[in-house]
């Protein structure tokens, strides 16, 4: 695979350095993604696929459209910035993926809108979204247990409960005042251990 990029001019191997796009190999994989979101943002918002069926459905057909038809699909859309999973379409302004707190990150009494999801596994997108953690649902943390454990969340309406590698696929736009914390460090303030006596030490 290498070797056919750099003899068709879209990538350089410099030994024991690695492997880089050129400058014409990276306005390919550009415009190759932002073809992607483009129709996947079409498949959810006109035709009614769930996020990770326009994500699997997408490649099936998006090589042969024309560039005519990807240009008109996107001012029909009415020029989305973003892919059903909130990833940014290039072109529209910042093509990088903006720095976003995680989900699990969060602490219980914090809100929140989902973003986007960090996750490339078709798995892990339709979890999350049968979870109803989808780009633009608000969500609220209700509990979260120490030391790398479940996190409660409530999204629209109904109590879910997700683990933590889950929960750091889930980017976030805070709500509520204060930031969101480490994990470990929140949980450690949470479980102090009780002294003698049935009282316990005040930090």
């Amino acid at each position: 695979m290498v070797k056919r990029l750099v003899e068709h001019g879209l990538a350089d191997h410099v030994p024991y350095r690695g492997v880089g796009l050129t400058e014409t190999g990276r306005r390919l994989a550009v415009a190759v993604a932002r073809r992607h979101r483009i129709v996947e943002r079409f498949l959810a918002d006109f035709l009614g696929y769930g996020w990770a069926e326009a994500d699997t459905l997408a490649p099936t057909f998006e090589h042969d459209l024309p560039q005519e038809v990807e240009d008109r699909l996107f001012e029909v859309l009415g020029r989305p910035s973003t892919c059903p999973h909130g990833f940014p379409i290039p072109g529209h302004g910042s093509e990088a993926i903006p720095e976003l707190a995680q989900l699990y990150d969060m602490e219980p009494g914090q809100s929140a809108i989902v973003a986007l999801s960090s996750s490339v596994s078709p798995a892990m997108v339709a979890f999350l979204g049968e979870m109803g953690l989808v780009p633009g649902a608000e969500v609220e943390v209700v509990d979260k247990q120490p030391f790398g454990g479940p996190l409660t969340v409530k999204v629209a309406g109904a109590e879910r409960t997700l683990g933590e590698r889950a929960g750091r696929q889930v980017r976030i736009r805070m709500l509520t005042s204060g930031q969101a914390v480490d994990g470990d460090a929140a949980a450690a303030s949470r479980a102090t251990p009780a002294r003698p006596g049935g009282t316990t030490k005040e930090k």
